[in-house]
């Protein structure tokens, strides 16, 4: 009897090249790959996501500032200004230094910048014996840089949208649209529409341009007494502020000009493009490339922290970007200097030496263009108000002491009837059947009465 017996097949196993194995396990690349892609992913996100909480969240912001940036806010002041008759005042920041019975020097900055650079110069010229006065313009520094617009069909987001539907359940009712559409068999889509555009609340970039300057710096210098004024305008504040100047020369003592350009030294364009906006915003070295690339390689990196903050913070890169576009690019200086209400105001032009060749020719034109205009030089760059603050102050508080004493305008207060009538009694006269009111002379520090 044969047995018969199968013997188990082995298993048959793939050929594996040798050292393939061991080069698979050794390739990082697929790893660091998608690390590096979930990386910069997450860090767009968290960019996006503080971007967004700090425009929402006023107070949060403010908290999170730095200590010097707090101080500054701490040491103005904030006014209330009317741009537009239709829309609600806007607060504008002040700072100042200096006696107020003196010569007033208002400095204006230009965009991307705020009265937080020119902290330094209003000090010194308050040392030297002159009101040394910076304001924020709307959509700048601490002045506000949004308003409320209630109503309208302005795009608020998905965000925005889940919270007006959750609106209108709480004021309709959960089943309101479904017992609309059983009762007619439509649904309310413009009723819907209708009712979540007239409560719709949303955040509108403040734009500024030169009309719109010309009614702060105006609202400003009456609500402050400043008249007349010497005025510091830096960057693109020329084009800002050259209408207000044009309608106002009997309020402009001087006007000095810090390497003014219709052009702004930050190149704002780039905080159009996406995720680099975000990049430059978000960390404090690309935005300090930046600077040190067209501002300025003096200013250290806390100086330059500030200015991101302040530009990042609560929809100051919208604002700025808008006052951008209104920007008067077809400006001519040349025109504007020799115009009749421009051509007799005192002028004084402070130019960098130390940028360019390029940068030196353009003051060459700006002084030809402006041939009555003194001219000087400073060793700073575009941005020097925080590096060579003590030179600027010293030419400006030359220029400003050369002038005899400016006589200010004091508005005349209405006398009051009852006293005008006393007045007038007075200065007729004669004999009266009647008493007159007694004063004491000498303002109350002699011992006799007077009519």
């Amino acid at each position: 009897m044969a047995i018969i017996t199968e013997e188990e097949e082995e298993e048959t196993k793939p050929l594996v090249p040798p050292g393939s194995k061991e080069s698979t396990m050794k390739n990082p690349f697929p790893f660091w790959f998608y690390f590096t892609i979930i990386f910069s992913l997450a860090t767009l996100l968290f960019v996006s996501l503080s971007l967004y909480s700090s425009q929402n969240d006023p107070r949060s912001w403010f908290l999170s500032l730095p200590p010097a940036l707090r101080q500054h806010y701490s040491d103005g002041r904030t006014l209330k200004v009317q741009v537009n008759p239709d829309e609600l005042p806007i607060q504008v920041f002040v700072a100042e230094s200096g006696p107020a019975q003196s010569e007033n020097v208002i400095i204006v900055h230009g965009l991307g910048l705020s009265s937080y650079a020119f902290r330094e110069m209003i000090q010194s010229l308050g040392s030297k014996g002159i009101r040394g006065v910076a304001i924020d313009l709307p959509g700048n520094g601490f002045s506000d840089k949004s308003m409320v617009v209630v109503g309208g069909d302005r795009e608020i987001g998905f965000v925005g949208r889940v919270k007006e539907v959750y609106g209108l359940i709480q004021e309709k009712g959960v089943f309101w649209a479904f017992d609309h559409m059983v009762e007619t068999g439509d649904l309310p889509y413009e009723e819907i529409i209708k009712l979540q555009n007239s409560k719709r609340r949303s955040l509108k970039a403040i734009e500024l341009g030169s009309e719109e300057t010309a009614k702060v710096l105006d609202q400003v210098i009456d609500t402050l007494g400043l008249s007349p004024v010497h005025l510091v305008l830096h960057d693109s504040a020329l084009g800002l502020a050259s209408n207000w100047v044009s309608e106002n020369p009997q309020s402009v003592r001087s006007i000095t000009l810090i390497d003014s350009s219709i052009n702004p030294a930050l190149p704002l364009w780039v905080l159009h493009i996406p995720v680099i906006r975000e990049v430059l915003l978000g960390f404090s070295f690309a935005f300090k490339m930046l600077v040190s690339l067209r501002c300025s390689k003096d200013m250290t990196l806390s100086q330059i922290e500030a200015h991101r903050i302040l530009l990042k913070g609560s929809n100051g890169r919208e604002a700025v970007l808008g006052s951008l576009k209104k920007l008067n690019h077809s400006f001519d200086i040349a025109l504007w200097g020799n115009s009749d209400a421009v051509n007799g105001i005192p002028m004084q032009v402070i130019w960098s030496k130390q940028v360019s060749d390029v940068w030196s020719e353009e003051g060459q034109r700006v002084s030809k263009a402006l041939p009555k205009a003194k001219f000087v030089t400073h060793s700073g760059s575009r941005w020097p108000q925080e590096s060579k603050s003590s030179e600027l102050t010293g030419y400006i508080a030359d220029f400003v002491s050369a002038f005899p004493i400016s006589i200010k305008r004091v508005p005349e207060e209405p006398i009051p009837e009852k006293v005008r009538k006393i007045l007038d009694e007075a200065k007729a006269g004669g004999d009266h059947d009647h008493a007159h009111a007694g004063y004491t002379d000498a303002y109350g520090l002699g011992e006799g009465w007077t009519t």
